[in-house]
């Protein structure tokens, strides 16, 4: 690469996770998670146990189910080779180094890194001359994996996984060069992107193709910034603008119309969340304002009629996908973990574009509920789809799946978590999350120390104290729309009861005013060392509603208090938790239980089951119920869970 030293400022900024951050795109930037220590319960407990459980867990599978040796196979092509498992399974491989690589910048371990060399050593013995790489087909040309095709290419729009794997190996490269500053992934990336731009494009000579599992579009994006070679950024835009103008074209994986010109969520949710994703990371380095009023139209189309309480997205099992406007069942809900990470994307960048709270709203919903739902507290198991009730056989996670694109893609996103907590635009400090860290963050010149003391999200009370530095900065303290009675930016789920919570910000002991700008406290003034910043949300458990069209949730409510989610499961209870109702006009109890699944707040109320009785006839009976937040349930054994419980008798079935 030419002149790799003027694009490291640039470089620098590609931060947080999976989301690429563009000093000249976005007008936001986060700081970097590396920057932001965090050290409370709740999250420290889910880094560590990343670092120590799922990564470690991740890399053992790869090498237990063949994905290393597929690589090797790939270097000594034969005909002997029966090709199986998935054409996609190279991501695993990569997913989990970049999960690894973010770990080490956090955490050096050169053990660890060793290791990630090792297997990148194999990795590169994958690689065709030309920088293709692609073990399912390079393994056995003569016979490769039957959803690759005969040819390069000819099946990448529909189940190939070419453009796909080159995707996630580009993240995962340039994750890894970030945290190591070594070039060896980054080196095979390049060469297989440099094979895509050669081969794939308008130009005489090339293919015209699309991905037909989108990611490339963000990889690439990341790759333009690495390197500063404008042919990748082209070659992410080429794949956006020609979807729809080609010969395949469905709803499945976003192809019924070009992008410009799609204003619904429809199709496979992850691919669409990726989607989206590219589009806003495209619209940020180009400046086209046509691929934002697209998305910003569907991301309205998903918060009014197509988002789970829980935060997730893709309703259907068949094709994992959204369902119609409102179409939102719960025991068959598929809510799959890839699509809540892809919904975190697509909210951070939307936010990064827009600089509204209604974007983190969102953010912070997905994140505590349908996202984390997705692994075990200890890191080693994991849930695919992620329902919003279960019957009595109960569902359990589960240790890996053949298909392992969501224990992977865990791997890869919960050590990126605290880069999500701030944000700066120029003078302006962005608090976006509440969780406890100290932070080093750049303001223009300025350089501040800070830190947030919390117990968040079991109560409302923060405390931001500045521990270092001096200057003129507009503190933005994101009040959260639980907090403002609004469950989000939409008339999809509104609370059920009167209550009004309220909230209280001081500086250095005295209580401040200010309106809100986009969802956001304002403080502007000269801080500098021992000030600190009080900030109080009213924190109590609330009755949700759906709106009417929502025939799943119709005439039932769920529970939520802050940003969690609650269910109740049948650990906790005597009775049936699907066949039980609640008041419409239910009061609660809410206590600590430090000892119960890593320590949770636990709501109980009481409710009415329908039972038999000695005689065989039908009766109510009345019941205490306990409620516990919905990402732990099932770590208790496998048995009946639920969300939203119905306030009629006639609703049982």
């Amino acid at each position: 690469m030419k002149n790799i030293s003027k694009y490291l400022i640039l470089f620098s900024t590609i931060v947080t996770g999976s989301t690429p951050l563009f000093a000249q795109g976005y007008p936001i930037t986060p700081v970097s998670f590396t920057q932001v220590k965090v050290t409370d319960g709740f999250w420290g407990s889910r880094l560590k146990a990343s670092r120590e459980v799922t990564i470690p867990l991740a890399f053992s599978k790869c090498e237990e189910t063949g994905r290393y040796d597929n690589f090797i196979k790939a270097s000594q092509p034969s005909d002997a080779y029966k090709v199986g498992g998935y054409p996609f399974d190279d991501t695993d491989v990569y997913k989990t180094i970049e999960g690894a690589s973010y770990s080490l910048q956090t955490y050096p371990d050169k053990k660890l890194e060793h290791y990630i060399d090792s297997v990148l050593t194999i990795v590169a013995k994958g690689q065709e001359p030309d920088g293709y790489l692609n073990t399912a087909r390079t393994m056995n040309p003569a016979h490769p994996h039957e959803w690759v095709g005969k040819e390069r290419w000819s099946e990448v729009e529909e189940l190939s996984h070419e453009f796909y794997n080159l995707g996630h190996m580009l993240e995962a490269a340039v994750a890894h060069f970030q945290a190591t500053g070594k070039r060896n992934f980054l080196d095979i990336a390049i060469r297989y992107a440099d094979c895509v731009c050669r081969e794939i494009g308008p130009n005489p000579g090339q293919q015209v193709k699309i991905p037909g599992h989108q990611i490339a579009e963000m990889g690439l994006c990341k790759l333009y910034l690495v390197t500063g070679d404008k042919k990748y950024l082209d070659q992410a835009k080429f794949f956006l603008d020609m979807r729809g103008k080609t010969s395949h074209r469905n709803a499945y994986n976003q192809t019924r119309k070009p992008v410009t010109e799609e204003f619904e969520a429809v199709g496979h949710a992850v691919r669409a969340a990726y989607q989206y994703s590219g589009m806003a990371d495209v619209a940020a380095l180009t400046g086209d304002k046509a691929y934002i009023a697209a998305i910003d139209s569907i991301w309205n189309n998903i918060v009014s009629k197509k988002l789970y309480i829980t935060g997730g997205i893709g309703a259907k099992h068949d094709g994992e996908a959204f369902g119609k406007n409102y179409e939102l069942p719960n025991s068959s809900a598929y809510c799959e973990t890839c699509a809540a990470i892809g919904n975190v994307y697509l909210n951070h960048r939307l936010f990064l574009l827009h600089g509204e709270s209604k974007y983190y709203d969102v953010l912070e919903r997905t994140l505590y509920n349908g996202l984390i739902s997705g692994v075990s507290m200890d890191g080693g198991t994991f849930f695919y789809p992620n329902p919003l009730s279960v019957s009595d056989k109960g569902y359990e996670r589960q240790p890996w799946f053949g298909c392992a694109c969501c224990p992977s893609n865990i791997s890869r996103f919960i050590p990126s978590v605290p880069g999500y907590v701030y944000a700066v635009k120029e003078r302006d400090l962005y608090v976006n999350l509440f969780m406890q860290n100290e932070a080093e963050i750049n303001v223009g010149k300025d350089k501040f120390k800070l830190s947030q003391e919390t117990n968040y999200p079991w109560n409302g009370d923060v405390r931001i104290r500045f521990l270092q530095g001096k200057g003129q900065l507009t503190l933005n303290i994101r009040i959260p729309g639980w907090v403002q009675n609004q469950v989000l930016a939409s008339d999809l789920y509104t609370y059920a009861d009167d209550k009004h919570l309220s909230y209280k910000i001081l500086v250095n002991g005295e209580e401040v005013k200010s309106d809100l700008k986009n969802g956001y406290f304002q403080v502007s003034r000269m801080w500098k060392k021992n000030d600190n910043l009080e900030i109080h949300f009213d924190m109590a458990p609330r009755l949700v509603k759906a709106n009417e069209k929502v025939e799943a949730d119709r005439n039932r409510m769920a529970i939520e208090c802050g940003p969690i989610v609650y269910c109740a499961e049948f650990a906790d209870n005597q009775c049936d938790v699907n066949q039980t109702l609640i008041s419409q006009n239910a009061t609660f109890e809410n206590s600590w239980s430090p000892t119960l699944l890593n320590g949770i707040n636990v709501i109980h109320t009481t409710g009415t089951s329908l039972v038999y009785d000695k005689n065989g006839n039908l009766e109510l009976q009345k019941q205490t119920l306990k409620f516990i937040p919905y990402y732990s349930y099932a770590h208790r054994g496998a048995g009946a869970m639920n969300v939203w419980f119905p306030y009629r008798i006639d609703l049982f079935k």
